[in-house]
């Protein structure tokens, strides 16, 4: 039998009964040194071990007959604990798992809150996007660590534009050094912590997600051409963002797409190069709390390879460079999906052709939209400029 033990996120109080009897009547208890040191008295054999090859070569070479394997917080909450298990059940080895206090669960005790609506991740030895996490309008509860601390998260955060959020940082929870800092993302961003933290960031207002088409006179759109809230509705069904895309809206105009796919996936860059249409771009994103939304000031397709690779790419103008910006779009991901808008033939062909020739399989919509408007004492149905929507995708 081997045991898979959660022993909290510090020195005191971590262990639960059932797992302070476990490790009394385990031959061998395996974990990172640090967990070891933290253990009541025992007769077991300890041993170092942390990777799972390392804990199964030990468990192969000893034979014990009871195994504990320890490690901090929950098993189940970010924990190494998950791949030793899978491994174990696939070789049929019995095995249980008995729950520690999480840092998550210690975290929200010590600021007196309750944590059942906080997104949860870990930026333990992996890339966290925090700007789009704190865009669900919600706590955001990071595990930090490695390149991954309080002060790197907060540069992702200083880049959007959200210097002045709240940041509350655990160093060394349960610890006799336990420290708990409340400050700004900008004053966080500039300070150093111990490497055993957790973070915490309060969110900013957030619009609320809804189904695609937001009314066009809830965008500031000046004298620039906005795509109409029918047409926005449809090119987002087509485009099928999805929470974990990076989206191109190529020739933005106000942005008005460029918000709509921020409320549906990761991050969005808006290519835009008017001076007038750049500023109600990052107007938008601010009424709309799209914090996930990115300028890119300049022409396509010159500004295209530097953006990160696209999943998803609307092109609602191109000044003549259609065919280079699809040419670059399937160059810098060969599975990406492409919808364009055009009011003319010729774009529609153009669109067409090269989507043909990159194998992106083209569909074609063509939308009319009429809406009522007052002419005199009478109510018509007014025209409005009817638009082809050209998706194409590799299937």
């Amino acid at each position: 039998m081997i045991t898979l033990i959660g022993a909290g996120c510090g020195e005191k109080d971590g262990l639960t009964s059932s797992a302070l009897e476990a490790i009394c009547e385990a031959d061998l208890i395996l974990g990172a040194k640090r967990m070891l040191s933290m253990l009541p008295p025992h007769s077991g054999e300890d041993i170092p071990a942390a990777r799972v090859e390392d804990i199964l070569a030990e468990i192969r070479k000893r034979e014990p007959q009871r195994a504990c394997v320890v490690y901090s917080g929950d098993p189940g909450f970010y924990s190494g604990a998950e791949q030793l298990w899978s491994v174990l059940r696939e070789k049929g080895i019995q095995a249980m798992i008995l729950p520690g206090i999480s840092s998550v669960q210690m975290f929200a005790a010590r600021l007196g809150r309750p944590w059942k609506d906080w997104v949860l991740c870990s930026a333990h030895g992996a890339y966290c996007d925090l700007v789009k996490k704190i865009s669900e309008g919600k706590p955001v509860f990071c595990l930090t660590g490695g390149a991954n601390g309080p002060a790197d998260l907060c540069r992702q955060l200083l880049t959007a534009g959200l210097n002045e959020l709240t940041v509350t940082v655990g160093e060394r929870l349960s610890y006799p050094e336990e420290r708990i800092t409340t400050a700004t993302v900008q004053m966080v961003s500039s300070l150093q912590f111990d490497p055993l933290n957790v973070m915490l960031v309060d969110p900013p207002p957030r619009y609320p997600v809804r189904a695609p088409g937001i009314p066009d006179e809830e965008f500031l759109r000046g004298s620039v051409p906005m795509t109409k809230q029918e047409i926005r509705a449809v090119l987002l069904s087509k485009l099928r963002p999805e929470p974990s895309d990076i989206c191109w809206d190529v020739g933005a105009g106000t942005g008005s797409v460029s918000v709509e796919l921020a409320l549906h996936s990761r991050q969005v860059w808006s290519v835009e190069y008017r001076k007038e249409a750049c500023a109600l771009i990052l107007q938008n994103r601010t009424r709309f709390a799209a914090w996930n939304l990115y300028l890119a000031e300049g022409k396509a397709p010159n500004m295209l390879q530097d953006l990160p690779a696209p999943d998803k790419v609307f092109i609602g103008g191109s000044e003549g460079a259609l065919r280079e910006i699809l040419r670059i779009s399937v160059e810098r991901n060969p599975r990406v999906r492409v919808c364009v808008s055009a009011v003319t033939l010729e774009t529609l062909q153009t669109a067409m052709d090269e989507m043909k020739a990159h194998c992106l399989e083209p569909e074609v919509v063509q939308i009319s939209v009429n809406r009522t408007g007052t002419v005199g004492t009478k109510q018509l149905l007014l025209a409005q400029n009817p638009i082809f929507l050209i998706t194409g995708g590799r299937v």
